[in-house]
């Protein structure tokens, strides 16, 4: 139980993995906040989790993420950690930097990208010594992934960054970067024998599982990472070697 009493808002957590982590989040005591943009989703998994509350959210929108933080100090008084895992993947366009519509390209950008930073920026100034925050990267932040692995790298930067900002705070900032998970989204965007391309190439030969990221998560987020900030750890059965 190492989130007793603690409040943990989960960004994008009306399915998949951050779905996953909101619940076990609130499995070890936490509070759970089920910030999701799709109502219907996130009603249906923060009634299912005892003690949490949905509040949708558009992280791509600044004010929407201030209210997002300023809704769950109302309900809670207080918030301890944040996973921004809200992105814009299942059923992404799969098109090249020089080609992809611009509409498409920025709203992604502000979704991917900056919704991280927006989220924190509302929350943060809640935040006390002992909160911490855990950004979703991707093991595409170290590819020639287009557009997706631009954003990530900038989570990867943006991570570092706000350690440093908020460390003297006693605020820990750090990402995950998972490798080929299976989900609904994956599924969306690769074929069925790419996938199974993608896990012979792994040293662990599958895909990953949500249930295979939230132990780190957890770890990230909690006391016993109380000496561990601006890293970006990699979940990815053996992808790839970072020496």
């Amino acid at each position: 139980m190492r989130f007793q009493d603690k409040v943990a808002i989960v960004t994008g957590a009306g399915q998949g993995i951050g779905e996953d982590y909101a619940r076990a989040l609130a499995a070890e005591g936490a509070r759970v906040v089920v910030a999701e943009i799709n109502e219907e989703q996130g009603q249906r998994v923060a009634k299912d989790i005892d003690g949490a509350v949905f509040v949708k959210v558009d992280v791509g929108d600044p004010e929407s993420a201030r209210a997002l933080a300023e809704a769950t100090v109302a309900e809670f008084g207080r918030i301890d950690h944040l996973v921004n895992n809200a992105a814009i993947y299942h059923s992404m366009k799969r098109e090249g930097l020089t080609t992809v519509d611009l509409d498409y390209l920025n709203r992604f950008i502000q979704v991917n990208l900056m919704g991280a930073l927006y989220v924190t920026r509302a929350v943060a100034p809640h935040m006390t010594e002992g909160g911490s925050i855990v950004n979703q990267s991707s093991t595409a932040s170290y590819m020639v992934t287009g557009y997706y692995g631009l954003a990530k790298a900038g989570i990867n930067h943006m991570t570092a960054s706000l350690a440093a900002e908020l460390g003297g705070r006693g605020i820990r900032v750090n990402g995950i970067a998972p490798g080929p998970t299976d989900t609904d989204a994956t599924r969306s965007i690769v074929p069925d024998a790419h996938r199974a391309g993608m896990a012979q190439q792994l040293a662990l030969k599958r895909l990953g599982q949500p249930g295979d990221l939230t132990p780190t998560v957890l770890f990230l987020l909690s006391d016993d990472a109380r000496w561990l900030t601006g890293q970006i750890v990699a979940v990815d059965g053996g992808q790839g070697v970072r020496l």
